[in-house]
C-alpha cells in the first residue's frame, strides 16, 4: 500500500509553493532541531509569547504568513521546556476524518496552544488526539522534545519516533516510499549529509541546513529562513534568506523576561540582494493591478472567441481572411485558460520555464502558449495592417482584432519579464 501511494503521490511532492525541510539530531543529552522555511513571502518574523493564565509555558515562534487578528501563523517554534516543532507543506489524499473529536476553528491559535501547554511528546500526542487533525490536510508536522523523542503528525496518523537523527521534507512518511522521498533534492541531500557522521555543534547544523536549502535559478528565490533550535540550552540561531555567513542568536529565557514582542527578521541581518530581488519581482499574487489585468484579459479572450465564432457563422459569404477568424476562436479559448493558470498557483512564476505541473497535464501544456503567441504576433500584425487598409471584416471586427493584438503585445512583454521564454536558462 505504501509503495502504491508513493507511486501516485511521488510526482506531487516534487514541486510545492511552500516547500520546506527539517531535521533533528540527538547525541547524548543534547538535541537540536533545524528548520528551513522555503517561501515567497517578504515578512519573516520571530516573536516571543510569555506564559499567561491559559498558557503554562512561554514560547518562541517563527513565521511569515500574516493571519489577521491572530498575528503571524507559526512555521516553527520552541517553548521553555525544550519542546520544538516545525510545519511543512505536504499532500495526503482525503479520507474520513475524526468527527467525534474537537474541531479546529483557529489553526494559528491551536498550534501556539500546543507549545504553551505541552512539555513532552507524550503530552503533544495526547493533546492532538483530542482534535480532528485532518483539518491540516496539506501539512505534516514534526514535534521534538529534549529527550530526542519526536512525533510526526500527519492528517490521519500520529507516529512517535526514537531515531537519533531524522530528516523530513514535503511528504507524509506513512504513505511515501523511501525511493519517492529521495526524489526531493533537499531531503536526499540531508540524508546523505547525516550519513557522513552527525554531531550537535552549531557549525554542523548550519552546514546541514545549508546543504538542504533551496535557491532556484530564476531569481535566486528559495529558503526564506533557517532556524536551529537548541532544545537543551533554550537558544535559537537564525539564518536569513539562504545566506549562512551570518547568524543571530536568541536565548528564550532572556527574551521571555521581556513583554511579548515581535521582530522582523530582515532587520537583524545585512542587506541581501537576492531578497531585494524577490521583493521587486511582481506577479499576479503580489500585485493587485497585475492580478486584475490578467483576470480581465481572460474574460476578454473568452468574449473574443465567441464574437469571432458568431461573426464567422453569420456571414453567408466567406469574408476575407475567414481562416483567421476561425484561428482566433481556439486561440482565445487557450488564452482564457492560460489567464486562469496565471491567476492560480504562484509556482508558475518562479519555477523554470516551461513550467511543469506534476498534477495537471493541461497546465503543463499551457506553458507553451507564450511561445505560440510569440510566433503569431508578427503575421497577425501584418494581417491586421491589411484588414485596416482593405474592406476586410467591418469596423467592429477589425477594431476587436486590433485590440487583441495590443493585448498580445502587452502579454508578451509580461511573459518576457516573468522569463517564460528562458527555456535554456
Amino acid at each position: 500500500m505504501i509503495f502504491i501511494a508513493g507511486l501516485l503521490l511521488g510526482p506531487v511532492i516534487l514541486q510545492h509553493a511552500r516547500a520546506c525541510s527539517g531535521y533533528k539530531i540527538t547525541i547524548g543529552h543534547k538535541t537540536l532541531v533545524g528548520s528551513n522555511e522555503d517561501a515567497w513571502r517578504l515578512t519573516p518574523h520571530i516573536w516571543f509569547e510569555k506564559a499567561k493564565a491559559n498558557a503554562m509555558f512561554g514560547a518562541a515562534f517563527t513565521g511569515s504568513r500574516f493571519d489577521g487578528t491572530n498575528g503571524y501563523a507559526p512555521q516553527s517554534g520552541m517553548n521553555e521546556m525544550g519542546l520544538a516543532f516545525e510545519r511543512l507543506a505536504s499532500y495526503h489524499p482525503r479520507q474520513q476524518g475524526f468527527p467525534n473529536r474537537k474541531t479546529i476553528t483557529n489553526p494559528t491559535q491551536y498550534l501556539k496552544d500546543i507549545l504553551h501547554n505541552c512539555k513532552s511528546i507524550d503530552e503533544v500526542k495526547a493533546y492532538i488526539s483530542q482534535y480532528d487533525h485532518s483539518f491540516f490536510i496539506e501539512d505534516v508536522f514534526m514535534y521534538v522534545d529534549r529527550s530526542g523523542q519526536y512525533l510526526i503528525a500527519e492528517p490521519y496518523t500520529l507516529t512517535v519516533g526514537h531515531e537519533a537523527s531524522y530528516v523530513i521534507s514535503n511528504f507524509c512518511p506513512s504513505i511515501t516510499s523511501a525511493k519517492q522521498a529521495g526524489k526531493l533534492d533537499r531531503y536526499r541531500h540531508g540524508v546523505a549529509f547525516l550519513k557522513q557522521g552527525a554531531d550537535t555543534t552549531l557549525a554542523y547544523c548550519r552546514a546541514l541546513s545549508d546543504t538542504m536549502h533551496v535557491c532556484r535559478s530564476k531569481i535566486g528565490d528559495g529558503t526564506l529562513l533557517s532556524s536551529v533550535w537548541d532544545l537543551n540550552h533554550g537558544t535559537v540561531n537564525l539564518y536569513f534568506y539562504h545566506n549562512y555567513d551570518s547568524t543571530v542568536q536568541f536565548n528564550l529565557s532572556e527574551e521571555l523576561k521581556k513583554e511579548d514582542h515581535l521582530i522582523a527578521i530582515q532587520t537583524l541581518f545585512p542587506h541581501n540582494n537576492e531578497f531585494e530581488q524577490l521583493g521587486h519581482f511582481k506577479t499576479t499574487k503580489n500585485s493587485l493591478p497585475l492580478g486584475i489585468g490578467i483576470l480581465l484579459s481572460g474574460g476578454f479572450f473568452l468574449f473574443t472567441s465567441v464574437f469571432f465564432l458568431i461573426h464567422y457563422l453569420r456571414r453567408r459569404q466567406r469574408s476575407q481572411f475567414a481562416y483567421l477568424q476561425l484561428t482566433l476562436v481556439p486561440l482565445g479559448l487557450m488564452l482564457c485558460f492560460y489567464m486562469y493558470v496565471l491567476s492560480g498557483s504562484v509556482n508558475v512564476f518562479y519555477f523554470p520555464a516551461p513550467y511543469h505541473d506534476p498534477g495537471s497535464l493541461l497546465v503543463s501544456l499551457s506553458a507553451y502558449i507564450p511561445f505560440l503567441l510569440l510566433l503569431l504576433i508578427l503575421p497577425f500584425a501584418l494581417l491586421n495592417y491589411r484588414l485596416i487598409k482593405g474592406p476586410g471584416w467591418g469596423l467592429a471586427a477589425t477594431a476587436l482584432f486590433t485590440l487583441n493584438n495590443l493585448v498580445y503585445l502587452m502579454l508578451i512583454g509580461l511573459f518576457a519579464y516573468w522569463r517564460f521564454f528562458d527555456i535554456f536558462h
